[in-house]
């Protein structure tokens, strides 16, 4: 691994979040590390959104990551927006060229690269959990991979509404049966909901597939019965790296290896 030696020439990256983690920082900086590239990555919050971003924009930065509650506050505040950005009104990346800021949504990407990776079938019955910025993303990648039978389920009626009818999907107030089940919610999240189950049992024991989008930890209840029930999932830890992957791509301009993202996902939450 390169060391890293900062200096006038080290071109930053940040992120923005209420609430910041290491999980991105030490991702980053790992990759420009064992990379050799003059870069470095720190993690902000902020009270001032806007001062935050003119700061981008007059010192330099190279790149800013965008978490809650910032991803659709910050929109008016930048140059342009990508596709899997405008598409739902929110993003987590933004690239600074040359003072042009321009926002993308790379948890859009990432889980449509997900969803083709595993090969699940575009016919499945998907019952979707969740009506936050996460679920809004999930549901829009959805879409895009071609599922045609996707259903959203939220406490948030009218939010999982307008998610669904955006997308093309249906709405329900409690499934009875889904063959992929997908939680876009904190529940199973470190915090007062980790020991909870996103889905019932009986809706876990006819399924073909479990996919959890929280973070941390990687392995939720949720994920734990579905291993334990031999079913095939996907993590939510799968998905911040495979997003972190291509903001790095987005900011460095170098596409990183299948190894060297799983190495970094590691390394952030070691």
């Amino acid at each position: 691994m390169v060391e890293l030696d900062l200096n006038k020439d080290t071109r930053v990256c940040i992120s923005l979040a209420g609430r910041p983690s290491n999980l991105g920082t030490r991702f980053h900086n790992s990759l420009y590390q064992r990379l050799g590239l003059d870069f470095v990555y720190k993690a902000f919050t902020t009270d001032d959104l806007e001062g935050a971003v003119r700061g981008v924009r007059a010192l330099g930065f190279r790149g800013c990551s965008v978490s809650m509650p910032f991803k659709t506050a910050i929109i008016p505040l930048l140059d342009g927006l990508e596709s899997s950005a405008a598409d739902i009104d929110a993003v987590n990346t933004v690239v600074n060229d040359d003072g042009v800021l321009t926002g993308s949504n790379t948890d859009v990407e990432a889980v449509a690269l997900l969803l083709e990776r595993n090969d699940l079938d575009r016919s499945s019955a998907v019952v979707l959990r969740g009506s936050g910025s996460m679920a809004s993303a999930v549901s829009a990648a959805f879409a895009r991979a071609g599922f045609t039978d996707v259903t959203v389920w939220a406490r948030n009626e009218a939010a999982g509404r307008a998610i669904a009818e955006r997308d093309g999907h249906a709405v329900t107030t409690r499934p009875d049966r889904g063959d992929l089940l997908v939680n876009v919610t904190p529940v199973g999240m470190a915090g007062p909901d980790e020991d909870a189950l996103s889905f019932e049992p009986d809706l876990l024991r006819g399924a073909s597939a479990v996919f959890d989008v929280v973070a941390l930890p990687a392995e939720t209840p949720l994920v734990r019965a579905a291993r334990a029930a031999g079913l095939p999932v996907i993590t939510g830890a799968e998905v911040h790296a495979l997003q972190a992957a291509l903001q790095f791509e987005r900011y460095t301009g170098v596409a990183l290896t299948r190894e060297q993202v799983d190495e970094a996902s590691a390394f952030s939450r070691s």
